[in-house]
């Protein structure tokens, strides 16, 4: 029971929160008791003083001790910068150059460019194979600019790529009948090489001075030593004399194939395009895979045993 002598609080309602409904340790503060805040004294209190752009003579003097020089490459801190440079000086010439006229990849001029292991000596870096094909397809692309408005500095900047000899501006000795009649045909196929020569004659085959009988054992390896005339139906017009040398009797047999049809198309230059649909103008590059360290053969590995 309250006693006489108490006095009587008035009551204080305590707000809740409105997102646990706990009561607050303290009652929150009326809108009427923030500061107010205006726009105009925010951007005074963050806003940066303008900025004179008029050239300004007072500056103090340039303190060269505490002056940096910045490098003329890009990649000049990096531990060899001269792939870098040349990738990023072609790919800025590739920018530059790229809206002038171009002409077909098959009418570019050939281009005998440096091989990857040429490149490495030439810069004294390992780049790899992958980093070099980019420098490559550049200029590939550099080169199909058309050659009547070709700028003379790109000439210059693309000649450091280039092989000492190139390949493709070497022509190629035409092949003659000589006074006899004969016409001369080299061919290879493997480790095999064979020069033959061809006459107008009754069909003979002579290999080494020897029928080609006494020389090939087997009917295929003769029938592809003179496939060349049976496909163009020349067995009977020609006689064939012959000088193979290295390999076996299969690498020596198309060997002859080869010769035969280039000593041929001396004598009917028109019979092209039937030896080369008979597949005897493409000289054939597969050999023999090599042998690997650790395994039976090129490829085949011993048989894994677990104990």
């Amino acid at each position: 029971m309250a006693s006489k002598y108490s006095l009587s609080l008035p009551s204080q309602r305590i707000p809740r929160c409105h997102k646990c409904q706990v009561r607050a340790a303290r009652p929150f503060r009326q809108a009427s008791q923030f500061r107010p805040f205006t726009t105009s004294i925010s951007r005074r209190a963050i806003a940066a003083p303008p900025i004179d752009f008029a050239p300004q003579d007072n500056l103090p003097p340039l303190n060269v001790q505490n002056a940096r020089v910045v490098p003329a490459s890009p990649s000049y801190f990096s531990g060899r910068p001269d792939f870098t440079d040349n990738l990023l000086n072609l790919q800025a010439l590739l920018r530059k150059y790229q809206t002038l006229p171009t002409v077909a990849p098959g009418q570019a001029p050939r281009i005998a460019w440096r091989t990857v292991s040429q490149y490495r000596l030439l810069v004294g870096e390992p780049v790899r194979a992958s980093k070099y094909h980019q420098v490559v397809e550049i200029l590939k692309r550099l080169n199909q600019i058309h050659p009547a408005v070709m700028p003379p500095g790109l000439q210059d900047a693309m000649q450091i790529y280039k092989r000492d000899v190139n390949p493709y501006a070497v022509a190629k000795r035409p092949s003659v009948v000589d006074e006899h009649g004969r016409a001369c045909g080299i061919g290879r196929r493997k480790s095999s090489s064979a020069k033959v020569y061809l006459v107008p004659g009754e069909g003979e085959v002579l290999v080494n001075g020897k029928s080609i009988n006494s020389i090939f054992g087997r009917i295929h390896d003769r029938e592809s030593a003179i496939w060349a005339l049976k496909a163009t139906d020349r067995v009977d017009k020609y006689n064939v004399w012959a000088l193979v040398s290295g390999g076996g009797t299969t690498g020596q047999a198309e060997a002859l194939t080869l010769g035969t049809a280039k000593a041929l198309m001396v004598h009917e230059p028109d019979l092209k395009p039937a030896l080369r649909r008979a597949g005897c103008v493409t000289r054939d590059p597969r050999r023999v895979e090599r042998k690997k360290p650790g395994k039976l053969k090129a490829r085949k590995m011993p048989a894994w045993v677990k104990r």
